[in-house]
């Protein structure tokens, strides 16, 4: 007999297997412009902006993927240094509440992924809109600016076909408004396989990390080499 905690651990697999079957392999856009340079023998700061998917939950903290960008940055002779700044549980207006703090000092490159746990709890999608959005603006606003990646998220389907449609089509409908780098979907090959997952079937294990280290490196890669 499956228990209450087994059935949710079970429902929560099959909702995430169904998101996953959606993502398809879209282009991607690169940024059109180069990170700004850092000051001479500084590195330039990679922001990586995120939720407990970025922050590792329940892993060492050189197992998420933040860690595992770094060794690449390191490997191809990079110059960045990339900054872990996720915080698990965090919505989309704790995020908008952190970025001023977080940019005070200067950034060469700012990722932002967050809106997991809008979607988890069901929140308004043109609030997390209305966020992210403000977080690009702050980025912008600054001098000199980083560029901006953007991380796409999906909702779980549990929670209607209309939410689930309206907050995906947030992050690309964003990163298009904006001219900014997408990637399509953080969770790409990781959500829904329970050995890619811890036992809460919601936040991966280290070999899911190295997986999402490479869905970002993706994109993040031809940012940084843009102009070089």
């Amino acid at each position: 007999m499956i228990s209450r905690y087994g059935w949710r651990r079970l429902r929560v697999a099959v909702a995430l297997a169904v998101l996953v079957a959606g993502c398809g392999g879209d282009d991607v856009p690169v940024a059109d412009r180069a990170p700004p340079a850092p000051a001479t023998g500084e590195r330039g700061r990679i922001v990586f902006l995120g939720t407990s998917l970025t922050a590792g939950l329940g892993l060492d903290p050189d197992q998420a993927y933040p860690a595992l960008i770094q060794r690449k940055l390191d490997a191809a002779g990079l110059r960045y240094e990339a900054v872990n700044a996720g915080v698990s549980g965090e919505t989309s207006a704790g995020a908008r509440r952190r970025i001023d703090w977080l940019l005070q000092q200067p950034a060469a490159v700012l990722v932002i992924e967050t809106g997991a746990n809008d979607g988890l709890r069901g929140l308004e999608v043109d609030s997390m809109r209305s966020n992210i959005q403000a977080m690009i603006d702050e980025a912008e606003a600054k001098a000199p600016k980083p560029v901006v990646v953007l991380v796409g998220m999906r909702a779980p389907p549990n929670l209607g076909f209309s939410y689930s449609r309206q907050f995906e089509k947030v992050f690309p409908e964003l990163a298009k408004e904006n001219e900014l780098p997408l990637v399509p979907f953080l969770l790409d090959g990781v959500a829904g396989r329970p050995s890619l997952n811890q036992a809460d079937m919601i936040h991966p294990t280290a070999d899911g990390q190295r997986l999402m280290a490479e869905t970002v490196w993706k994109v993040l890669e031809p940012v940084l080499t843009r102009g070089s």
